[in-house]
């Protein structure tokens, strides 16, 4: 049964939720001093919106024309977002850890004339570049340069001057809007691409549109909820709950600082936040680590609470009913033990979102056990983000869920996951054969992930169908499975990768917390030492190389690390080793830590 959507656009969408709840909140930013929210209704995000779209047409900006955002996830993103495609413009996302050099292509390719920048240092990266299609720089942060070419203005001037275009064409932008179609561009995503420029997705209004209604069918959204938004809005998981927000008209408040997130949970109070992987890891780190260094009485309770909750998820998950003294021991449980992490998330939180990379099983059990379960979906950027979830209740951990609204979807003979319907994308921008080598004859998309539909339609990932490794021995494995094994055992890890293919044993690289690393170290000889001289320790080896020792019992032969590194810093996006969505680049990792692999296959034949 097709899904109903009664929008044309995300400006139709928009405009009519501001006409159904003008005096509602709508998006919050952090306040000065961090004291909580500072929030906009739907009216006043309105009129700036509206004005930086008129301020957009008064600089050229045409139906379809592509507009760039280059700055940290902030209501003013939201607002220049909403104002450009007001305009009629199309959205190109560009990641604030962007390198110049990958800038100036997704600026040059994409065709953008404006480029919305945070401020002259993000703007600098365009320096030197041939830019022909763009006419205008706008800084969200700080002065114009009156010399720089092309000419800049400030985010505040450009809505000054849309404010007074307004105030002679009082319905300007509600004309441009009803002109804006279902199949017009809303937005151009750029993503990693094989010959390794990345690749321009292009993205039209029917599918966000589309996304807003779908991920809004049951209670995952409502109106009544407060929203905490701290991801990238380059990304297309951002993008996506922005269309959901306002077609329920759900309060959000928008914070981009990942280092604030923590303490500003326990300021904001929301009752729904989605998230990388990587920062509920972090959460269950530091949760794990605290128990084990407060040692005694506390630690026991908490193993025992930890017991308990998951025994009680063992049976939920399985169908079969909770006995009555399970759930006394298990209310005695919340109250001595998970109540605390409750309260370390605000107190109020009602659903959790995973997405952008694999959530580990044993972490996903760990949080239902702390009455903290977490929604796991799925999606690409080629398909606007929001394919399958785990409805609120109906959790099944393992899986990513149940797809959403009319979405299609069928597993291919090699086991690749195949969809097709409204929210996948047009193609590749200025990549016809890409494009068409991305879809089957019967216009279904191939996402390039391996996985299996049970008989109720829930979707479990097996892997990357390009990060499945074969061993030399023709034995294939599935690395992110053994990744998030690893990282639900060791509470130390940072990140994990698994290294094997064509080699004739797997190994694995390994990047420890320094957080957590910090507590493991407190009260022993490593106690106050750098992080580089802790990782390098005998001792920090041999506790990793027991929790490798651990993880080898739970896997097959063929799969078993026989040898680890402990890296010698952390994985990071400046040097290219993970995406801003916290997604670990393998083909970098494993270029970056060449010497350190080669070190553990020295003296062995990797048959090839």
């Amino acid at each position: 049964m097709a899904l109903d959507i009664p929008y044309r656009s995300i400006p139709d969408m928009f405009l009519k939720r501001v006409a159904a709840t003008p005096d509602r909140h709508a998006f919050a930013h952090p306040a000065p001093d961090d004291s909580g929210p500072v929030w906009l209704t739907w009216t006043q995000v309105a009129e700036r919106a509206t004005a930086v779209a008129a301020g957009l047409r008064g600089l050229g900006v045409q139906h379809e024309d592509p507009v760039a955002i280059l700055a940290n996830t902030r209501l003013d993103w939201i607002i220049a977002d909403l104002g450009i495609m007001c305009a009629g413009g199309a959205t190109t996302t560009v990641y604030p850890t962007t390198e110049p050099e990958d800038t100036r292509y997704i600026i040059t390719d994409s065709g953008s004339r404006v480029l919305i920048a945070e401020d002259a240092t993000q703007a600098a990266k365009l320096a030197g570049a041939d830019l022909p299609a763009l006419t205008h720089v706008v800084l969200i942060d700080g002065p114009a340069d009156p010399t720089a070419q092309p000419p800049q203005l400030t985010l505040a001037e450009l809505e000054q001057r849309g404010a007074e275009a307004l105030r002679a064409e009082p319905d300007m932008i509600e004309k441009v809007v009803a002109d804006i179609a279902p199949n017009h561009l809303a937005t151009l995503i750029y993503t990693s691409g094989t010959t390794g420029r990345p690749k321009g997705v292009e993205l039209l209004h029917a599918g966000w549109c589309w996304e807003g209604v779908a991920q809004t069918a049951f209670d995952l959204l409502r109106s009544d909820d407060l929203q905490y938004l701290w991801l990238p809005l380059a990304h297309s998981f951002g993008k996506t709950l922005i269309c959901g927000v306002i077609h329920v008209g759900l309060p959000t408040y928008v914070d981009g600082r990942v280092e604030k997130l923590i303490e500003m949970l326990g300021v904001v109070k929301p009752t729904l936040m989605c998230g990388a992987p990587r920062i509920y890891e972090k959460v269950y780190n530091r949760v794990v680590t605290s128990a084990r260094a407060e040692g005694g009485a506390k630690a026991k309770i908490f193993s025992w609470a930890v017991r308990t909750g998951l025994r009680k998820v063992e049976l939920e998950q399985a169908g079969r009913p909770v006995p009555a003294g399970l759930r006394l021991r298990y209310g005695l449980a919340e109250k001595l033990v998970f109540s605390k992490l409750q309260a370390r998330l605000g107190g109020r939180m009602r659903v959790m979102v995973s997405g952008a990379a694999p959530l580990s099983k044993e972490i996903a059990a760990f949080f239902a056990a702390a009455n903290l379960p977490i929604s796991e979906g799925y999606g690409l950027t080629e398909t606007s983000a929001g394919n399958f979830v785990n409805r609120p209740g109906s959790l099944r951990i393992g899986t990513v869920g149940q797809h959403l609204g009319d979405l299609e979807c069928k597993i291919d003979s090699d086991g690749e996951i195949l969809l097709r319907g409204t929210p996948v994308m047009r193609g590749y921008h200025n990549l016809p054969e890409e494009t068409a080598a991305a879809f089957t004859e019967d216009g279904f998309f191939r996402t390039g992930d391996i996985g299996e539909l049970d008989a109720d339609g829930f979707l479990r990932i097996t892997d990357r169908k390009k990060d499945l490794v074969k061993t030399s021995g023709g034995k294939f494995v599935a690395p992110s499975n053994i990744e998030g094994m690893f990282k639900a055992l060791c509470p130390y890890t940072s990140q994990a990768v698994v290294i094997g293919q064509a080699r004739n044993y797997c190994t694995m690289l390994v990047s420890l917390d320094p957080d957590a690393i910090t507590g493991w170290t407190a009260g022993g000889p490593l106690e106050g030492k750098p992080y580089a001289e802790v990782v390098a320790a005998p001792e920090t080896r041999a506790m990793v190389e027991g929790y490798v020792a651990e993880l080898n019992t739970k896997l097959n032969r063929w799969e078993t690390i026989k040898k680890v590194t402990v890296l010698p810093r952390d994985l990071t996006i400046a040097d290219g080793e993970i995406t801003p969505s916290l997604k670990i680049k393998r083909r970098a990792v494993e270029t970056n830590f060449a010497t350190e692999i080669d070190k553990m296959y020295a003296g062995t034949l990797a048959e090839i």
